[in-house]
């Protein structure tokens, strides 16, 4: 059956048009989903461990009539390293490599976030400081697939940050372990992993149940309900962001081949039905040939209708007049993945100011990206990419300020701090500020 690709022209209608129709989806939010979700936090953090146990009994489907207590989802680290010892040679090499390539690119961003002081004439001292996340709770998938990249990618920088301790939730639908998942968690170093998952997990890291400690931050995707969950408990715990549908932008200039980004379009496309993929090119004849390839590679994928239904739903085969233009479609769409598939790709990144990860040239396929090239695969999704970043290991520290105020410039700045004070009207701290001047 032959796909029904949309296909814009940006020469016939004007940029916002264009604009507005790679942009005209926006997930809507389920209120069916929010009070289901509302219903299980209040649950778990009422009724704690029982409840987690309710729900992922049902949810999971756990067979022999399901468990009877928490510690039935507790996987050890026995069972995690016997895991990865059974692991094909080749499927653990794979892993252990990622994972050493996830590290040293961390390990130089951790570089990069460094704490500094400085001391002013007068003896002040002022500075920052920062320091690790005491607990991390991450969330991996667990439904449609299974992510042990995922894995790889959330705990590794928690772990080259220095979090004290990393606790793993992963739900196992119909009692079933992802061997490469626990696998993973033995690699990155996790220190708890619980065979939870859905928005009853996310309770549980948030508030804490009889057996778990709740942490101080989440992270990780999740499917409808976890996401709602997340943003729920948002101000009792951190979180890294709320993801949406995977994206794919690819800019070329027509000379990379075309089934290598027909391909490109498919790997975003195979996650689900609501994820986007969106070609941006100037030569009408190449788009040509990539719809071709589309057509031709299509009936080969073992998830066709799932990629079937995000390319005719959400996926776009643009002509824009020229790559600069393309560029300007790409700053507003603000993809979470965007290829840069062209001869002189840096020519074009730099015109580029939003997207979560960008990737330059014909080689640079979005899938190395997604497991083995070292920078993070967690990104800012629907246009988020405008303000925020991809996860990284400064997402598990917090910065604190430093402030050693000499007694000279006590003189100095108690004066300034008073008089500001009493016109803010706060007396005590005009007079907390003055008790400290020699004269006043």
């Amino acid at each position: 059956m032959m796909i029904q690709l949309r296909k814009l022209d940006s020469s016939a209608i004007d940029f916002q048009e264009t604009l507005d129709a790679l942009l005209a989806f926006e997930a809507e939010t389920d209120t069916a989903i929010e009070h289901a979700v509302t219903e299980i936090i209040a649950q778990v953090r009422g009724r704690g461990d029982e409840a987690v146990v309710e729900y992922t009994n049902k949810f999971d489907r756990i067979p022999n009539g399901g468990a009877t207590g928490m510690q039935a989802f507790e996987i050890g680290q026995e069972e995690l390293h016997a895991a990865l010892a059974a692991l094909p040679p080749a499927q653990r090499q794979a892993l252990q490599t990622a994972a050493e390539r996830i590290r040293v690119f961390h390990e130089r961003q951790k570089q990069e976030l460094q704490g500094f002081t400085y001391t002013e004439a007068d003896g002040t001292v002022l500075g920052q400081r920062i320091t690790p996340l005491d607990r991390v709770g991450i969330y991996v998938p667990g439904g449609k697939a299974a992510y042990p990249s995922s894995v790889l990618m959330n705990a590794v920088p928690a772990k080259v940050a220095g979090v004290g301790e990393i606790v793993m939730v992963v739900p196992t639908p119909d009692g079933v372990k992802n061997q490469m998942v626990l696998a993973a968690a033995a690699i990155a170093g996790v220190d708890r992993v619980i065979g939870i998952g859905g928005a009853q997990a996310v309770a549980a890291l948030a508030y804490g149940t009889e057996t778990i400690q709740p942490v101080d931050k989440i992270v990780g995707p999740g499917n409808a309900y976890v996401a709602a969950a997340k943003r729920r408990v948002f101000g009792a715990v951190g979180i890294d962001m709320i993801a949406g549908p995977s994206e794919i932008l690819v800019l070329c200039d027509g000379t990379t081949d075309p089934d290598w980004v027909a391909m490109d379009l498919f790997s975003q496309a195979e996650h689900d039905e609501l994820a986007q993929a969106i070609l941006l090119c100037p030569d009408a004849d190449y788009i040509a040939r990539v719809e071709a390839s589309i057509q031709k590679l299509l009936p080969t994928m073992p998830r066709q209708e799932v990629i079937r239904t995000s390319l005719t739903d959400r996926g776009a085969l643009v002509k824009v007049r020229d790559m600069d233009e393309a560029c300007a479609i790409a700053n507003a769409i603000a993809a979470e993945h965007l290829e840069i598939s062209a001869e002189a790709p840096r020519q074009w990144a730099d015109k580029i100011r939003h997207a979560g990860a960008m990737f330059l040239g014909r080689f640079s396929s979005e899938s190395l990206g997604d497991y083995c090239c070292g920078p993070n695969h967690v990104l800012p999704t629907s246009r988020t990419a405008r303000f925020s970043s991809p996860l990284g290991v400064y997402d598990f520290q917090k910065r604190s300020s430093v402030i050693e105020v000499s007694e000279a410039g006590a003189q100095t700045l108690g004066r300034i701090a008073a008089e500001l004070a009493y016109g803010e009207g706060l007396q005590a701290h005009a007079r907390s500020a003055e008790l400290r001047l020699k004269e006043v």
